[in-house]
């Protein structure tokens, strides 16, 4: 089983009692304000989700994983890798991405995590190149993007919503540098 530790997190695969309180994170209106209409998924539609991450990781050899903070056992979100077929401009391509609960907002949750499946990425799973897909005004984002020495590489839209979309990548060199 893939698991990574951080000194506050523990990355890994998907349990069956995660899915209430990431259900809880994806029926919050803040958490999905910046993705794809911004409306919030309920229990079922996150028990898809988790479902098809779980598939990604069977397919390609990496996902998304559930954050769990070590303190406490409680589910923050996720972050972790995934093929954004949805932007076929990009393709091939792999993104890191995430989604916390705004209970843990603002503590550095999301760069700690996104650091350490950047690390994956590039050392573990051989990657050699990650991209990062944002919207241009969600400042949150944009800073963990900055953090992992990601640089920017394109502007674009949305192909279904119409927003704009920004795209950053590192390459091995440039996270080895």
């Amino acid at each position: 089983m893939t698991e990574i530790r951080t000194p506050r997190l523990l990355l890994r695969r998907w349990h069956d009692d995660d899915l209430v309180p990431m259900a809880d994170i994806n029926a919050d209106p803040r958490v999905m304000h910046w993705i794809e209409d911004g409306s919030v998924h309920d229990l079922e539609r996150t028990a898809e989700e988790i479902e098809r991450w779980e598939d990604e990781w069977d397919d390609e050899g990496f996902g998304l994983f559930a954050v769990e903070l070590l303190a406490s056992g409680e589910l923050a979100g996720f972050t972790g890798l995934t093929v954004p077929e949805f932007l076929p401009e990009v393709m091939p391509a792999v993104a890191i991405s995430w989604r916390l609960g705004t209970p843990f907002w603002g503590q550095g949750y999301a760069s700690e995590a996104a650091q350490a499946t950047l690390e994956f990425a590039l050392q573990d799973r051989g990657l050699d190149r990650v991209i990062s897909i944002d919207r241009p005004e969600n400042r949150t984002s944009a800073n963990v993007i900055a953090k992992l020495g990601m640089t920017p590489e394109r502007v674009t839209d949305h192909p279904e919503y119409g927003y704009p979309l920004s795209v950053h990548a590192i390459d091995l060199t440039e996270y080895e540098a």
